[in-house]
């Protein structure tokens, strides 16, 4: 009988356990603001990299740890349009630029021969975690958008995957796989990304709560080719091997109607998933580009957050757009990287923080307009 019971006892930890473990907590407006007080950065550091000369863009920031340094991924678009480089730091202030990691193609039949805008995979989601980008059948991978066309995300631009076996902190080229995995073309598009495709992330579905391994969410634009027609949103794809992907869904996840909702990256804060996003050119707002984010028990249904943005276009630096969230936390601190453009339409990587940390003293150089007067 003594077993029995103890068998009983141990069974009833165990559901309890695991009943507390996968129990899903009501995404209320008390939940949206305690992770908003969370995640909230109002102190602006400033910018943290610029490029050199107005000859180039900066963009699209990803940031992950290694061997106790920081490292991150970003964008350089030159006018042929999007390389992917790689950059390192030991304190998420001052950064030292590495080198490429994904070029411009030499061969002009490639899909992506002039675009190959990269972003960071599989990486540990854990707020105030490890932030280490994770292995997948021995590789690191890597999401991007690629295109044949010259000029800022000109053309029509599809979805390729990417990877490398040897260590991410060090510059060289991903080896890609051959052909987009997503296009706007595909039998299973819908409405809202038949037109062309932009970032993409991704994270493992540890939990299966799509039935598969890994989710991505990429923003699309539908409806027309017109912007003033169409719109960007947000949507999601799956994959059991990071290779073949497949729409999850026939509408999108966020859909602000009119403007850009783009951009997306996930951390999972204690009991819920926090998707951070950038909105533009939205009915009603003022603001060009901002930063923002809705929360989810699930993965696939979003609750979005309607008070005030994470962050906005207040300085000189970033008084056109400030957009484009890569978001960790470290030692007690958020660190809130974006992408900041003045309206000289020069475009860095800034940080805000939610302590204050003093004042970067990295600048744009000399705006185009001021070195065309010499």
């Amino acid at each position: 009988m003594k077993i029995k019971y103890l068998f009983m006892a141990f069974s009833a930890i165990v559901i309890s356990s695991c009943a507390t473990k996968y129990k899903k907590r009501e995404i209320n407006e008390t939940v949206m603001q305690e992770i908003y007080n969370e995640i909230k950065t109002p102190y602006k550091y400033g910018l943290v990299m610029v490029p050199t000369d107005n000859s180039y863009k900066m963009d699209c920031p990803s940031v992950f740890r290694k061997d106790g340094k920081w490292f991150m991924t970003y964008l350089i678009y030159d006018g042929r349009g999007y390389e992917t480089w790689l950059a390192e730091s030991d304190d998420l202030l001052h950064w030292k630029h590495l080198g490429k990691v994904m070029s411009f193609s030499e061969n002009e039949k490639h899909w992506d021969v002039n675009q190959k805008a990269g972003y960071i995979s599989l990486q540990d989601p854990t707020w105030g975690g490890s932030y280490e980008w994770e292995k997948y059948d021995d590789k690191y991978w890597m999401s991007y958008f690629g295109g044949d066309s010259k000029g800022y995300e000109a053309g029509v631009l599809s979805i390729g995957m990417a990877y490398t076996k040897e260590s991410p902190t060090k510059p060289h080229e991903f080896q890609r796989l051959e052909n987009p995995v997503l296009t706007p073309k595909d039998k299973d598009v819908s409405w809202w990304d038949n037109s062309t495709m932009y970032k993409n992330s991704i994270i493992r579905d540890k939990e299966k709560l799509t039935g598969h391994n890994f989710i991505m969410y990429y923003n699309a634009r539908g409806d027309s080719i017109n912007p003033a027609k169409g719109a960007e949103r947000i949507g999601m794809a799956v994959s059991n091997d990071m290779k073949t992907w497949k729409r999850f869904g026939k509408n999108p996840v966020l859909n602000n109607h009119r403007g850009i909702t783009g951009d997306a990256f996930i951390q999972r804060i204690n009991d819920t998933w926090v998707m951070f996003y950038f909105g533009a050119f939205w009915t009603g707002w003022d603001q060009g580009a901002f930063n923002r984010f809705a929360v989810s028990n699930d993965l696939m249904h979003w609750k979005d957050w309607k008070g005030d943005n994470l962050i906005e276009s207040s300085e000189p630096y970033d008084n056109m757009f400030a957009h484009k969230s890569f978001v960790v936390k470290h030692n007690g601190v958020v660190y809130h990287f974006y992408c900041a453009v003045n309206k000289a339409e020069q475009r860095g990587i800034a940080v805000a923080t939610s302590k204050d940390l003093g004042k970067s003293e990295t600048s744009f150089v000399a705006p185009p307009e001021k070195v065309k007067k010499k």
